[in-house]
């Protein structure tokens, strides 16, 4: 049995990755660098999880522009950290998407203790 041909590139179609994916793809890639924390959320005084990285995306075609929110462990050496997730979140965003990333602003929003637990 023989497969048939594909079409040639230019007539197989586009295809479009949404900003959504392209946030998510950018706050995972952000969360996996080791001094980013994660943020406990609270719902009236009560925890209710955390929350890690947060991402806006904007752009048009195949460039988009991100803006990403971050909490670091504290202390950490905020510019290292800093610059290691700028290179991970554009490689991760241009690799899995092929979108290229015009520009990214980091904003440290929280510096977060490494407390030991109260029980040990």
């Amino acid at each position: 049995m023989s497969t048939p041909a594909l079409p040639e590139p230019e007539e197989r179609g586009t295809l479009s990755i949404d900003h959504a994916v392209v946030r998510k793809v950018a706050q995972r890639a952000a969360d996996q660098i080791a001094g980013t924390a994660k943020v406990e959320r609270r719902v009236a005084g009560v925890a209710v999880g955390s929350q890690g990285a947060s991402a806006r995306v904007s752009g048009r075609d195949n460039d988009v522009d991100l803006r990403l929110d971050v909490a670091l462990h504290y202390p950490a050496p905020v510019r290292e950290v800093v610059g290691t997730v700028r290179a991970a979140v554009t490689e991760e965003v241009e690799h899995i998407t092929s979108y290229t990333v015009r520009s990214l602003a980091v904003t440290v929003s929280a510096l977060v203790p490494d407390v030991p637990p109260r029980v040990r």
